[in-house]
Protein backbone atom coordinates (compact mmCIF):
# COMPACT_ATOMS: atom_id res chain seq x y z
CA UNK A 1 0.00 0.00 0.00
CA UNK A 2 3.09 2.35 0.93
CA UNK A 3 4.58 1.98 -2.45
CA UNK A 4 0.46 2.91 -4.20
CA UNK A 5 0.66 5.88 -2.15
CA UNK A 6 4.31 7.09 -2.78
CA UNK A 7 3.22 6.11 -6.69
CA UNK A 8 -0.17 7.84 -6.32
CA UNK A 9 1.74 11.13 -4.60
CA UNK A 10 4.32 11.89 -7.59
CA UNK A 11 1.09 11.32 -10.15
CA UNK A 12 -0.48 13.84 -7.83
CA UNK A 13 2.53 16.34 -7.40
CA UNK A 14 2.08 16.75 -11.43
CA UNK A 15 -1.74 16.76 -11.25
CA UNK A 16 -1.87 19.44 -8.84
CA UNK A 17 0.41 21.95 -10.83
CA UNK A 18 -2.00 21.28 -13.47
CA UNK A 19 -4.98 21.88 -11.60
CA UNK A 20 -3.52 25.27 -10.02
CA UNK A 21 -2.34 26.14 -13.68
CA UNK A 22 -6.37 25.48 -15.28
CA UNK A 23 -7.82 27.08 -11.76
CA UNK A 24 -6.07 30.65 -12.00
CA UNK A 25 -7.02 30.16 -16.15
CA UNK A 26 -10.52 30.12 -15.40
CA UNK A 27 -10.68 32.65 -12.33
CA UNK A 28 -8.89 34.81 -14.82
CA UNK A 29 -11.47 34.32 -17.66
CA UNK A 30 -14.29 35.15 -14.94
CA UNK A 31 -15.17 32.09 -13.27
CA UNK A 32 -16.29 31.31 -9.91
CA UNK A 33 -13.73 29.27 -7.37
CA UNK A 34 -16.70 26.89 -7.59
CA UNK A 35 -16.27 26.34 -11.53
CA UNK A 36 -12.92 26.99 -11.77
CA UNK A 37 -12.13 24.34 -9.51
CA UNK A 38 -14.58 21.80 -11.30
CA UNK A 39 -13.10 22.47 -14.50
CA UNK A 40 -9.42 22.42 -13.18
CA UNK A 41 -10.13 18.99 -11.74
CA UNK A 42 -12.14 17.82 -14.29
CA UNK A 43 -9.13 18.00 -16.77
CA UNK A 44 -6.26 17.80 -14.04
CA UNK A 45 -7.78 14.36 -12.95
CA UNK A 46 -8.53 12.99 -16.50
CA UNK A 47 -5.03 12.87 -16.58
CA UNK A 48 -4.24 11.60 -13.44
CA UNK A 49 -6.68 8.81 -14.25
CA UNK A 50 -5.27 7.80 -16.51
CA UNK A 51 -1.77 7.45 -15.36
CA UNK A 52 -2.41 5.71 -11.84
CA UNK A 53 -4.64 3.19 -14.23
CA UNK A 54 -1.59 2.63 -15.87
CA UNK A 55 1.22 3.22 -13.89
CA UNK A 56 -0.40 2.46 -10.31
CA UNK A 57 -3.38 -0.35 -9.66
CA UNK A 58 -1.86 -1.51 -13.06
CA UNK A 59 -5.73 -1.89 -14.05
CA UNK A 60 -7.25 -1.08 -17.34
CA UNK A 61 -9.04 2.06 -17.60
CA UNK A 62 -12.64 1.71 -17.88
CA UNK A 63 -15.74 3.76 -18.15
CA UNK A 64 -17.39 3.34 -14.96
CA UNK A 65 -14.17 3.84 -13.08
CA UNK A 66 -13.38 7.19 -15.00
CA UNK A 67 -16.93 8.17 -14.39
CA UNK A 68 -17.01 7.25 -10.35
CA UNK A 69 -13.58 9.10 -10.10
CA UNK A 70 -14.72 12.43 -12.02
CA UNK A 71 -18.47 12.22 -10.01
CA UNK A 72 -17.37 11.39 -6.83
CA UNK A 73 -13.70 13.47 -6.39
CA UNK A 74 -15.64 16.44 -9.18
CA UNK A 75 -18.86 16.89 -6.57
CA UNK A 76 -15.93 17.64 -3.69
CA UNK A 77 -13.88 19.50 -5.90
CA UNK A 78 -17.40 22.18 -6.69
CA UNK A 79 -18.39 21.59 -2.77
CA UNK A 80 -14.72 23.10 -1.64
CA UNK A 81 -14.85 25.60 -4.88
CA UNK A 82 -19.04 27.20 -3.94
CA UNK A 83 -17.60 27.09 -0.01
CA UNK A 84 -15.00 29.43 -0.78
CA UNK A 85 -17.33 31.60 -3.08
CA UNK A 86 -19.55 31.73 0.02
CA UNK A 87 -16.93 32.63 2.45
CA UNK A 88 -14.83 34.75 0.37
CA UNK A 89 -12.21 32.68 0.82
CA UNK A 90 -8.53 33.41 -0.88
CA UNK A 91 -7.98 30.91 -4.24
CA UNK A 92 -5.02 30.26 -2.97
CA UNK A 93 -6.39 28.85 0.39
CA UNK A 94 -9.16 26.91 -1.86
CA UNK A 95 -6.46 25.63 -3.96
CA UNK A 96 -4.50 24.03 -0.65
CA UNK A 97 -7.37 22.65 0.64
CA UNK A 98 -8.33 20.73 -2.13
CA UNK A 99 -5.42 19.61 -2.89
CA UNK A 100 -5.09 18.04 0.87
CA UNK A 101 -8.28 16.81 0.88
CA UNK A 102 -7.91 15.31 -2.85
CA UNK A 103 -4.76 13.74 -1.98
CA UNK A 104 -5.93 11.55 0.75
CA UNK A 105 -9.43 10.91 0.03
CA UNK A 106 -8.54 10.36 -4.06
CA UNK A 107 -5.84 8.04 -2.91
CA UNK A 108 -8.85 5.69 -0.65
CA UNK A 109 -11.03 6.15 -3.23
CA UNK A 110 -8.89 5.08 -5.70
CA UNK A 111 -7.77 2.12 -4.33
CA UNK A 112 -10.94 0.80 -2.94
CA UNK A 113 -13.46 1.73 -5.17
CA UNK A 114 -12.66 2.76 -8.66
CA UNK A 115 -9.68 0.57 -8.92
CA UNK A 116 -10.99 -2.30 -7.14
Amino acid sequence: MLKNFKIYSVIGIINTGLHWIIFFLCGSLGLLQAYSNLVAFAIASTFSYFMNSTFNFKKKANRVGYFLFILGLGSISFLIGALADTFLINKIITLVIFSGVSLILGFIYSKYIVFK
